[in-house]
């Protein structure tokens, strides 16, 4: 019995020596939140290729930066967590960005005054996608056709109210669906849906699975129309997707961009902000190596498309690299 008590002791010790170390080592680290998006799109691969990055760079007071991706519905919704200082930081499309901060469009209910930019991150391919034998060969087609845009009130559904609107289009005028990229994926393959608006960094995880087992097109964003929409929304620029970018996409084609911007709030403290950006923009070599869009992100590009105020810890750095004046 003495043995048995002595045994319970021990590991009683035990256990609460592990506790009083698993405090301990959570009292040496700062955690660090991104919220980023679907699994099926760009921000979260990403996310969780920077998160490694910070926490394996990152120092603020002689503690280790535990930072974090998170899943989350991207763009509008990042900002609203932001406003509301639920995280750290988060991934968003420039137009969404300056529209949360000039209180437009979705934001008309309340400006997120504390938002602030941490840096620019990669442009983001607009990627009309359809099947190769939906008839679907250009925007105008897509009249009395099903076709997803995301949750409303995101920035895809925004985009796709104005690429409508450009055409002489409405809503009514086209089967509206509002799934995820994986999800409209999924629906693509079984035939339940024609076309799916995506925009993320290229390529895409959910539309390199829908080309590895379908062919499927790419649908060009050009002409007038597109002329006109960016004369409404100037952060989005013509770009041209490569040939082979996806499997059976043999030829180039001409769409939109926009940068997506890491961002964060005023509640921050500068040290932290100072700490995370020079440990991104300072190893951006790391993220070229383990991600495709990795290598579009620079120090040089860091500062394209922010319209909001720079965190001032981001700002300090930036000085100290001859960004700033």
């Amino acid at each position: 019995m003495k043995l048995k008590f002595a045994s319970l002791a021990l590991a009683a010790g035990l256990i609460g020596g592990l506790a009083l170390s698993s405090q301990a080592d959570a009292q040496q680290r700062v955690f660090f939140g991104i919220a980023t998006g679907g699994t099926g799109g760009t921000y979260y691969p990403l996310g969780g290729m920077l998160a490694q990055v910070l926490s394996n760079n990152a120092m603020i007071d002689g503690k280790k930066l535990a930072a974090t991706a998170e899943t989350g519905n991207a763009s509008v919704a990042n900002a609203k967590l932001l406003g509301r200082g639920e995280i750290e930081s988060a991934f968003i499309a420039a137009d969404i960005l300056d529209a949360a901060y000039k209180g437009e469009n979705q934001f008309k209910d309340g400006a997120v005054k504390n938002i602030r930019a941490l840096g620019a991150l990669y442009p983001e391919t607009v990627q009309l996608i359809v099947r190769a034998d939906s008839g679907v060969k250009k925007f105008a087609d897509l009249k009395g056709k099903s076709i997803s845009s995301g949750s409303p009130g995101s920035g895809q559904w925004q985009l796709l109210g104005d690429l409508l609107e450009v055409h002489g289009l409405k809503r009514e005028d086209v089967k509206e669906d509002f799934s995820s990229f994986a999800q409209s994926v999924d629906k693509i393959k079984d035939g339940n849906l024609i076309a799916s608006l995506i925009t993320a960094g290229t390529p895409t995880s959910s539309v390199l699975d829908l080309a590895n087992g379908h062919a499927i097109s790419i649908v060009p964003l050009a002409g007038p129309e597109v002329e006109a929409l960016k004369k409404k929304q100037p952060y989005y620029a013509s770009v041209t997707l490569a040939a082979d970018t996806y499997k059976g996409q043999t030829a180039a084609v001409e769409t939109l961009a926009v940068m997506a911007i890491w961002a964060s709030h005023a509640e921050l403290s500068d040290e932290v902000a100072y700490a995370v950006v020079k440990a991104a923009y300072e190893n951006t070599e790391t993220l070229a190596k383990v991600h495709t869009q990795g290598k579009n992100i620079t120090l040089a590009t860091a500062l394209q498309s922010v319209s909001v105020p720079l965190h001032p810890g981001a700002e300090k750095f930036y000085r100290e690299k001859g960004l700033l004046k």
